[in-house]
């Protein structure tokens, strides 16, 4: 059995995992899906919200698990599993992204976004007065996000999104190649993804090759609309040995 831990993107909390969860947990294995500062249940101001606090929060859970674990990181998610790979390579059994940004060192999650020709999601944003924040336009949160999830599952993800501190998006990830080069990579990718586009991801997994590449017929939330087919996947990275 393994421990998961799960990080969710941009605008998200915790709650978005809820459905995948419980799918792990009955195979067995510990999961823990914590809320980033500034998001879910977490009220940290906006102005103290860092990528490196993101990290932070991450490591200090890694540090706590009697293990090595599966971390798991959905879309701005993935520049945090790429930090703690760096600062706690050895807490790291996979590292797993999952339609989530995957960059090299020197990178910011802004510069790869606004270089996404196919993404929703530059046009889709609105910017706080002192631009310090955005949050996503109502009417196209369904189509950005979650085009193929249930008017029950869009309903909800709607009243529970959240502004997204600009900050951490706008600080390059920092990596070396013996810290978070030595970490096994798996990237999970989504076909249908209108946030970040399947050419955008390929490109990245193409540049920082993982050992494995799997594909999902999904929008950019398969954690709503293939809980199922997700948590299987996951699992299987439980018994995969890298190649």
């Amino acid at each position: 059995m393994s421990t998961y831990v799960l990080i969710h993107g941009s605008w998200h909390g915790a709650w978005c995992w809820d459905k995948v969860v419980p799918l792990l947990k009955k195979a067995g294995h510990v999961v823990k899906a914590p809320d980033l500062p500034g998001h879910g249940q977490d009220h940290t101001p906006i102005a103290e919200v860092s990528l490196q606090a993101y990290a932070d929060r991450v490591c200090a859970i890694l540090d706590e698990q009697p293990e090595p674990v599966v971390l798991v990181g959905h879309s701005m998610g993935g520049t945090i599993v790429t930090q703690a790979a760096e600062h706690r390579p050895e807490r790291i059994k996979n590292s797993v992204y999952l339609a989530a940004y995957l960059l090299p060192d020197g990178q910011t999650l802004l510069q790869a976004a606004l270089a996404d020709a196919d993404s929703l999601v530059p046009p889709s944003l609105i910017f706080a007065d002192d631009q310090s924040y955005t949050t996503v336009r109502d009417e196209a949160v369904k189509e950005v996000f979650y085009g193929d999830c249930s008017n029950e599952d869009v309903a909800r993800a709607r009243s529970l999104l959240c502004p997204q501190a600009l900050a951490p998006t706008a600080t390059p990830v920092s990596t070396t190649e013996e810290n978070f080069g030595r970490v096994p990579r798996v990237y999970i990718e989504c076909l249908d993804d209108r946030a970040l586009s399947p050419a955008a991801q390929k490109e990245m997994y193409s540049a920082l090759p993982c050992r494995k590449v799997i594909a999902m017929n999904t929008s950019h939330s398969p954690f709503f609309s293939a809980p199922e087919e997700l948590a299987a996947h996951l699992k299987s990275l439980e018994r995969a040995e890298p190649d």
